[in-house]
């Protein structure tokens, strides 16, 4: 479903004086993904919702995989909706802000290669509170919801927090990929394309301390996530904390930080890490805390 309203500024298709707007933007970015690129694509094309398009940046993919893709769309229900840009990048954040460009979303998703959204009703879900919102006059226009992830590489669900705070922001943010932000949100404060590991962090707690924006908790499954990515390696956990370090000091305040710190010093933090990211324990561990989330 196209909707049609006048905007100024924002870069979208105009199609007689009128942009073209959708509900959802789908992001996602590749180079050379395989046969990943079909399974994220097919998950975000079967959702019952079709107020959504797909922004495709393909890094320069050699692999041939968005090439095949490009040549069957159009045998594939709703592969119109699929928009390819092929343009080089910096990086899977630099690709993203190019890929923002092109939204004509109301709401921008990232689903990377590989992910896949948790069942067909996902976004139906996501639009009917959207819809509940604004029929109750809340503004939508500054607004992140976030739901439950499902972890691939644990085999569990992930429950997220039944709200967040600073300290929500400091230990644990909702997975990037099951996030819905207002556009608005992601042309104002691009990532940083200084951070290679938590540009989507930084942009989270801009979100939060900066932006002042609503974030509020959706309260079901959004993601399928297949984990093992590059922030995941074991290479790049230094870096995933030097990074962490550098990104809350630029929001937190030095007695915020102290009193996080020693919460996370108190809970036993690390070896909670290591429970959640047990193939054997993270089932265990993430039921446990889902339901002490339900009990709050």
């Amino acid at each position: 479903m196209l909707k049609l309203r006048r905007r100024q500024g924002t870069g979208a298709a105009v199609r007689g004086g009128m942009e073209v707007v959708m509900r959802f933007t789908v992001v996602t970015v590749c180079l050379n993904p395989g046969r990943k690129l079909e399974k994220t694509l097919e998950s975000i094309l079967k959702q019952s919702c079709t107020d959504v398009e797909v922004v495709l940046k393909d890094g320069g993919s050699t692999d041939g995989a968005v090439a095949a893709w490009q040549q069957k769309a159009s045998e594939i229900p709703g592969g119109e909706r699929v928009r390819v840009y092929t343009q080089k990048d910096k990086g899977i954040y630099d690709a993203m802000n190019q890929a923002v460009s092109y939204a004509r979303g109301e709401f921008v998703i990232f689903l990377n290669c590989g992910d896949t959204f948790y069942d067909h009703e996902v976004l139906e879900r996501v639009n009917q509170v959207v819809e509940a919102r604004k029929l109750a006059g809340e503004d939508c226009g500054r607004l992140v919801l976030y739901g439950d992830t499902y972890s691939g590489k644990n085999n569990a669900l992930i429950a997220a927090a039944p709200a967040v705070t600073g300290f929500t922001c400091y230990r644990n943010i909702p997975c990037h990929q099951s996030c819905v932000y207002s556009t608005v949100l992601c042309r104002e404060k691009k990532y940083d394309l200084k951070y290679s590991i938590r540009a989507d962090y930084d942009h989270f707690l801009w979100c939060f301390y900066r932006a002042k924006a609503e974030i509020c908790p959706l309260g079901f499954p959004v993601a399928s996530y297949e984990g093992g990515g590059y922030s995941e390696s074991r290479e790049n956990r230094t870096r995933d904390r030097q990074e962490h370090r550098q990104i809350t000091s630029c929001y937190m305040g030095r007695g915020e930080l102290m009193k996080y710190r020693l919460i996370m010093a108190c809970t036993l933090a690390p070896l909670r890490r290591a429970m959640a990211e047990s193939s054997v324990l993270s089932g265990v561990y993430h039921w446990m805390k889902e339901c002490l989330y339900r009990r709050k």
